[in-house]
């Protein structure tokens, strides 16, 4: 069975050779998903859906902490009511999928599965919404959408995906921007502080913003193979969507208004995220603070007598503790065991054998480094905290060395694609603010516009396509 095993992590394709096929590899054999019957739906398997568990929980916290309210929304939405915001139904149109018939009766009017959530939760505030009182509305649904993908991959690219999105109106326009770069923040701090993911913080561009927003803030993350994930986004509205649903409310001075609305949204693509920012040729490895179990506590030798008693004692210290952990008693070899969890990713192995308990010790191995140390049994608990933080603050240093050193300038389009053909990575230009330029960066580059950072720097005076003077700098990348 320990061949079996190691026959297991060694077919996994590496990473140089093809990331596509080692990706895909991993997300199977870490038993994150299982395909389903149909393309692109994918199962989300129990260890898959822990890690997601843990997120959801981290970023719940943080919008109940706000005042935001957990609600729960149809997921069918009748097609004349998509069709009230032009903009934001034809973002959308090629995505949708459409109920046609309900039993075996052909319905009157078509209903969308619901691709995102803005036209409901208007239909609802125009029922609801009539005075400055009732406002802020400040709303979170956790749910799945259905896009129609044509390419599909594991939590990149699924037709039906687990994610949040947030709905807020607002009284006044600085309200709403207000709220919509307060939840970007938050997307922020999670992936940097949770997932170990540093971010690029900035706005998508009037091409890249999502459908009907006036303003799209977005952040960007490199994987190992410097190729860019767009991890969340947030959404600022103004009054489009209200005037076109018929929102209103009376003010202090009982003037009819039509109210500011935002929405923001984080998915189980940033697990996706996870997998390609911190994976190895062994499979995952996951920061602590998202890990569905921290320490995985493997007895060796456990047909000698105390071992399997002592390292249930050590489970049970650590869970006291507050633990993730989980022992694993069952009769495959220590070698099997320490194949599985490091294909899963779990951060820290705690390894006892007869030896160990004789010397009041026991053996840690970091997934991340595979650095062995032996830690003291008394104390053990503050010991496996100080070693989690410092895998957590290590994957972090490792995933920004990456990001600050794949980052480029460059004053034209060529040097652009220099860059992309020697490796890639992200790519800060100069920009006259043109769509036309953005398209040629796009045609003669192979890079889109990943975003106009939050924080802007100059790294020249005229845009890299055509020589103008720029407005902005922009960073440009391949994405997934």
């Amino acid at each position: 069975m320990a061949n079996d095993r190691k026959r297991q992590v060694e077919q996994i394709t590496n990473m140089e050779v093809d990331f596509a096929q080692w990706y895909t590899d991993v997300c199977r054999k870490a038993e994150l998903i299982d395909y389903s019957g149909v393309k692109g739906l994918f199962i989300l398997r129990p260890y898959g859906y822990a890690i997601w568990e843990n997120i959801q929980r981290e970023l719940d916290a943080r919008f109940k902490a706000d005042g935001h309210e957990n609600v729960s929304m149809p997921l069918l939405i009748p097609e004349s009511l998509l069709q009230k915001e032009k903009d934001h139904v034809a973002g959308f149109a090629p995505e949708c999928a459409w109920v046609t018939h309900g039993g075996s009766e052909e319905l009157e009017e078509r209903l969308c599965i619901r691709p995102t959530s803005e036209t409901l939760f208007c239909e609802h505030w125009a029922k609801v919404v009539h005075s400055w009182r009732d406002l802020p509305m400040l709303y979170n649904q956790w749910c799945s959408v259905l896009r129609w993908e044509k390419t599909t991959r594991p939590f990149l690219r699924g037709r039906e995906f687990l994610w949040q999105e947030g709905h807020t109106l607002h009284a006044t326009a600085e309200e709403a921007v207000r709220e919509t770069e307060r939840q970007l923040a938050v997307y922020a701090d999670v992936c940097e502080d949770l997932l170990a993911m540093p971010v690029t913080r900035g706005l998508k561009t009037e091409q890249e913003k999502f459908a009907g927003a006036e303003r799209t803030y977005t952040i960007e993350c490199m994987m190992h193979d410097r190729k860019a994930l767009q991890s969340g986004t947030s959404h600022y509205f103004g009054d489009g969507f209200a005037r076109a649903f018929d929102i209103s409310f009376s003010d202090r001075d009982n003037k009819l208004c039509y109210p500011h609305q935002t929405s923001w949204g984080f998915s189980t693509r940033t697990i996706g995220g996870l997998i390609m920012t911190h994976g190895d040729n062994s499979g995952l490895v996951l920061p602590p603070r998202v890990a569905p179990i921290e320490i995985v506590v493997v007895p060796v030798a456990a047909h000698r007598p105390g071992v399997t008693d002592a390292a249930g004692e050590l489970l049970n210290t650590l869970k006291a503790a507050g633990f993730r952990a989980k022992g694993d008693f069952s009769d495959n070899s220590p070698g099997w065991k320490f194949a599985e969890y490091e294909m899963k990713g779990v951060p820290l192995r705690i390894e006892l054998g007869p030896k160990d308990i004789e010397a009041g010790a026991c053996l840690a191995a970091r997934r991340d480094s595979g650095e062995k140390t032996s830690l003291p049994l008394g104390g053990i608990a503050q010991a496996a905290r100080e070693l989690l933080d410092d895998i957590q603050r290590a994957l972090y240093e490792k995933a920004k060395k990456n990001l600050d050193e794949h980052t480029f300038t460059a004053a034209s389009a060529a040097e652009v694609r220099a860059v992309v053909e020697n490796g890639g990575g992200f790519i800060k230009t100069m920009w006259c603010g043109d769509a036309a330029c953005e398209d040629q960066m796009k045609e003669q580059a192979g890079v889109s516009a990943r975003c106009i950072p939050l924080t802007q720097e100059r790294v020249g005076e005229t845009c890299a396509v055509c020589g103008k003077p720029a407005q902005s700098l922009v960073v440009w990348g391949v994405a997934y």
